[in-house]
């Protein structure tokens, strides 16, 4: 199975809240395949905030979309709140907020926030797989 594959796959458990695969798949991912093929969770997450906070996004809808997915998780008051917000706000077109986050910080960042997002949408096993197409071409464009 190649890295874009089990990227798909690590998008698909994250829709499924299925934790246990996902973090296998980070495992067998690594470091360096994330580095190499970012562009597949970039563009899951990009339609992903698209889809919840459409084209003309409310600041208050994305703060506390924010502060619950920071109350979803242990560790949660951990995360950078305005490293989130940055980056979903960067999704819909405010790139310039992208420039003060740590690469590092964007990439897992991206990962938790996509993670909440596709677990909110619970869709059916076609839509899921019809967003999965729709993310690899749109990140086929970028590779």
């Amino acid at each position: 199975m190649t890295t874009n594959e089990k990227l798909s796959d690590l998008v698909r458990a994250f829709a499924r809240g299925d934790w246990g695969t996902a973090d296998r798949l980070l495992v067998e991912i690594g470091d360096d395949g994330l580095r190499e093929g970012p562009q597949t969770i970039s563009a899951a997450f990009l339609l992903a905030v698209q889809r919840r906070f459409g084209e003309t996004p409310d600041l208050q809808q994305i703060a506390n979309f924010v502060a619950t997915t920071r109350q979803r998780y242990a560790d949660g008051h951990e995360l950078p709140a305005l490293a989130m917000e940055g980056m979903i706000r960067g999704a819909l077109g405010e790139t310039d907020l992208l420039d003060g986050i740590e690469p590092d910080v964007a990439f897992s960042t991206q990962i938790l926030l996509l993670g909440t997002l596709l677990q909110d949408e619970q869709w059916t096993e076609a839509e899921l797989e019809e967003f999965i197409r729709e993310a690899e071409e749109t990140a086929a464009q970028y590779r």
